[in-house]
């Protein structure tokens, strides 16, 4: 995402025009709109007034280093067909090799048994499909991951 659009997006989840940012900020509603569209760019003092104004950090509202649309939309282009062909692990394990250096210290069968009855439980009680089951207990255990993250 360009610095543009990631002030652009704070401003509305803000719920703020550009007309009253740039009052805020002492500077014109072209000002905000240039901003916005990347045409210039904000000043430190400014960026850490609109960081301020839109409550995030100043990281927060400069990170415009992966675009989190692209990787989206290549989500939704890639095919099952392709999907299953991956080794998610191998692809993974470049970035995390923990994932690739377990699997040599690890007995997974008592965990692996564990999961089974948790998914066996999810399609039982809410009539998931496997996938569905997977993909729901997938999604726990990583919102179970950020709140440990956060202490």
């Amino acid at each position: 995402m360009s610095l543009g659009n990631s002030l652009w997006s704070a401003r509305k989840k803000c719920g703020l025009s550009q007309e009253e940012v740039a009052e805020k900020l002492g500077v014109s509603r072209q000002t905000i709109s240039k901003w916005e569209t990347d045409e210039t760019l904000p000043d430190i003092r400014q960026s850490k007034r609109l960081a301020a104004l839109y409550r995030v950090t100043l990281d927060e509202l400069i990170d415009f280093d992966l675009d989190v649309q692209e990787v989206q939309q290549a989500i939704e282009r890639t095919s099952d067909a392709v999907t299953e062909k991956i080794d998610w692990t191998a692809a993974w394990g470049k970035k995390y090799p923990i994932l690739v250096a377990y699997q040599e210290q690890v007995d997974p069968a008592p965990y692996a048994q564990g999961l089974v009855e948790l998914l066996d439980r999810l399609k039982k009680e809410y009539s998931y499909s496997e996938l569905d089951a997977m993909l729901v207990l997938k999604d726990i255990l990583a919102k179970v991951w950020q709140a440990r993250k956060k202490g």
